[in-house]
């Protein structure tokens, strides 16, 4: 059986061997390794589906946790204390508008849920962290990551242009691209383009809010646990699904900021969770295919494209007026 014409299964283990190889090389960025899963997808039977899906959610777990070594905490909570209750406020909103959008869209509750939760914290992280604790498929996570991915491209190229149109400083543009831009890399990215100043601001103040990763992933495993409950009302012994690769990636983070000694070695970790992260995006595009696509269809696209448009626009004119600063 073959998925495409002149495509041997054979061939098809070659092409995604040769494919995975490339993405842990390190030499192609996340959205590179995601649209080159997502053509395999689309051209190629899966010679490896099930053995892809528990080597993608294992992947995401670690990576996650190698991630914690490039982050600093004194730095982060400095930058996150002013705007504590700006973030919850914002986060809680930008999630119970997701989760209302999803539903406008008919959306499916766990795809839904991945785009409100990488939009309202950290994009590709975020849906990484949350993903194993939902249990969702290759197929919700896929769609969730190419929205996110897709948007972070996007931003790249016109936050910049908006930022000088609108004669924003250094601080405020950095700031507003680390509340509206989905990933740190491509906050990086928009903020490098913008000034040293914009570039300083935005990567503080984006994995301060990246934290809220934590109570966010707690929260929706025992929500995710309330649910597995008894659907006539009986009362049952629920037993909560601990995101232990989560307290990993919290002590990680904390192990980088208070033994400084082996900074060297944490740098590496570090590095290798993205290189993880880029492996499982792969194997996670490696999972849609037409079928998938049609299945799941162009809504979860509009929730996130909405969603972001609601956001990007309301942290803006926030911070124009002057009403959020750091």
């Amino acid at each position: 059986m073959t998925g495409a014409p002149g495509i041997t299964t054979l061939h098809g283990k070659n092409i995604f061997f040769v494919g995975l190889l490339v993405a842990a090389s390190g030499t192609i960025t996340p959205p590179i390794a995601l649209a080159l899963g997502i053509l395999f997808g689309f051209t190629v039977e899966h010679p490896f589906p099930s053995e892809s899906n528990s080597l993608a959610k294992l992947l995401l777990q670690l990576s996650v946790i190698a991630l914690g070594f490039g982050m600093n905490l004194k730095q982060v909570m400095h930058a996150g204390r002013s705007g504590f209750v700006y973030t919850a406020l914002s986060i809680s909103a930008a999630i119970a508008l997701g989760l209302l959008l999803g539903k406008l869209f008919r959306v499916g509750g766990k795809a839904s849920f991945l785009i409100t939760v990488g939009t309202a914290i950290c994009g590709g992280s975020a849906i990484a962290a949350v993903a194993p604790i939902t249990d969702a498929s290759e197929e919700e996570i896929s769609v969730s990551m190419g929205t996110v991915f897709l948007l972070n491209s996007v931003a790249l190229l016109i936050f910049p242009v908006i930022g000088y149109a609108c004669h924003l400083s250094q601080e405020r543009f950095g700031l507003w691209a680390a509340l509206a831009i989905h990933d740190t890399s491509s906050v990086v990215g928009a903020a490098a383009k913008y000034g040293n100043e914009a570039l300083a601001i935005g990567t503080t103040v984006k994995l301060a809010r990246a934290l809220w990763i934590v109570p966010v992933s707690l929260l929706t495993a025992a929500f995710a646990a309330g649910l597995t409950g008894n659907p006539r009302g009986a009362r049952t012994r629920v037993q909560i699904k601990i995101p232990w690769f989560i307290l990993f990636f919290c002590v990680a983070a904390a192990i980088n900021t208070y033994q400084p000694r082996f900074a060297s070695t944490y740098g590496t970790l570090s590095h290798l969770g993205k290189i993880g992260l880029t492996a499982t995006l792969f194997l996670i595009g490696t999972s849609l295919s037409p079928r998938t696509v049609r299945q799941v269809g162009i809504r979860p696209f509009l929730q996130g494209v909405a969603l972001w448009i609601v956001v990007a626009c309301a942290s803006l004119l926030l911070i124009y007026r002057g009403w959020i600063s750091i």
